[in-house]
């Protein structure tokens, strides 16, 4: 793949459900008001990995380790860049340590047939979550 490492999201499954953003209404903002999944733009020097767990900290206030993240791998871009998509399973419980972050509306669990069936979810990461389900393997470093 060609072009630059430019984000990273994360399928963050909390017990049998995962945890989604829903993403701000600012004016402009791409997906504005859209069910989005926790992550975001990299940072000079920081792996994909690093990228997801720090935007997951800012976004949910949960401290993960790169231990926890099960899957990953790159995709393109419509642009021709490169976003890095990831799966993590944490324990049922950890949802009473999720407090929102400086950025978005809320957040809820969803089922992932909800999450696939919703119009209002960024439409690229429906198809990223099935590759997931689906078993198609990660990439050899996931993105560390």
């Amino acid at each position: 793949m060609a072009g630059q490492v430019i984000g990273a999201k994360l399928a963050l499954f909390v017990g049998d459900k995962l945890v989604s953003l829903q993403r701000d209404n600012t004016p402009g903002l791409l997906w504005a008001g859209y069910w989005d999944l926790p992550g975001g733009g990299i940072e000079p020097g920081e792996t994909p990995l690093a990228c997801v767990l720090r935007e997951t900290h800012e976004e949910l206030t949960l401290a993960m380790g790169a231990e926890q993240v099960s899957w990953g791998r790159p995709y393109g871009t419509s642009s021709g860049d490169i976003s890095w998509f990831f799966a993590a399973h944490l324990a049922a419980r950890v949802a009473d340590d999720i407090v929102l972050g400086d950025e978005g509306q809320g957040w809820k669990l969803m089922t992932v047939d909800a999450f696939l069936s919703d119009a209002m979810v960024v439409p690229q990461f429906k198809s990223r979550l099935m590759d997931y389900l689906a078993g198609v393997p990660a990439a050899p470093d996931l993105g560390g």
